[in-house]
């Protein structure tokens, strides 16, 4: 069997080496040119092409009539998509003999779209997981082939979660992958009015509310947590980001909302009383000290 496989991340990479181990042929892998702009945490689909000889492109569009024929020309049993950033075309997904099918990282249909496992963890889930499913026009919108389930536990930021996520999507691969080859995998609906669809976050959607109950400003630092680019809040002209934290119990209803330094530990108060207990506090990429911070708080 045949595969064109497209690849980012480390979904990617993971997914693209059980397709090897599996006996796969892998034609051609199609990845992206890693974006300077972007803090680059993760394995990179193209070195391990490298490696192992495998032909490897990174067009800026998938849509580009060149690729296609390329892609054409292959006669690929198999179209797989790992945590490649682009919709495919669905004249693309056609050329796949055997089918077009894509890892997602939610539970399907839950948080189809961009960054789920961010929003996943900014909306206080318990659990998520990887999804194999057929690819189709729409996004995420494709029956299901398998599903794997990985929890969340409360103090999990969004990095801890995707390592979870990058085994539950290999094992799904790994498990769904003989029946894909012998073309008697099983098809569930994914019934689209049970889930909900979510768009890219930039890095301003960490801005803190500090008027928030403090569960909600703990979810939005943990979906955000470095290596992503963290929840922050501005003062005097300069962002501060929480590097980490945890969600305290005190309650503080004698201060103000936002960061504070009490007993040599920087707090952040929330809008219901309760605390933060703030453990790294960024400014620039420096690590600033209670000390540090209380002196800026004086001298606002």
């Amino acid at each position: 069997m045949k595969a064109v496989v497209f690849a980012y991340h480390n979904v990617g990479v993971r997914c693209l080496k059980v397709l090897l181990a599996r006996g796969l042929e892998v034609a051609l892998v199609v990845s992206h040119e890693d974006n300077p702009a972007e803090t680059i945490w993760f394995e990179s689909v193209v070195t391990l092409c490298r490696e192992h000889g495998i032909a490897c492109v990174t067009p800026a569009d998938p849509n580009s009539p060149a690729l296609f024929a390329q892609i054409q020309a292959l006669q690929p049993d198999f179209i797989f998509s790992f945590y490649y950033r682009h919709m495919l075309p669905v004249a693309l997904l056609a050329l796949a003999r055997h089918g077009a099918y894509n890892m997602h990282g939610s539970l399907l249909p839950k948080y189809r779209g961009r960054v789920p496992v961010n929003w996943a963890v900014l909306h206080g889930e318990t659990e998520t997981g990887a999804t194999l499913h057929r690819m189709a026009a729409k996004p995420d919108a494709g029956t299901i082939i398998a599903q794997t389930t990985v929890p969340i536990l409360p103090d999990d930021t969004a990095y801890d979660v995707f390592g979870k996520l990058t085994v539950a999507a290999e094992q799904t691969l790994w498990n769904a992958l003989p029946a894909l080859v012998a073309g008697n995998a099983p098809e569930l609906q994914n019934d689209l009015s049970q889930g909900s669809y979510f768009g890219g976050r930039k890095p301003e959607d960490g801005r803190i509310d500090w008027s928030q109950p403090a569960q909600a400003v703990y979810n939005l630092h943990r979906a955000v947590a470095p290596p992503y680019p963290g929840a922050f809040t501005e003062i005097h002209g300069r962002n501060f980001v929480i590097g980490s934290a945890r969600l305290g119990l005190l309650i503080r209803a004698d201060l103000p909302s936002g960061l504070t330094v009490e007993d040599n530990a920087i707090l952040g108060v929330c809008g219901d009383g309760r605390t933060l207990n703030i453990q790294t506090l960024l400014c620039e990429g420096k690590v600033i000290s209670p000390q540090e911070f209380q002196m800026l708080l004086i001298n606002q």
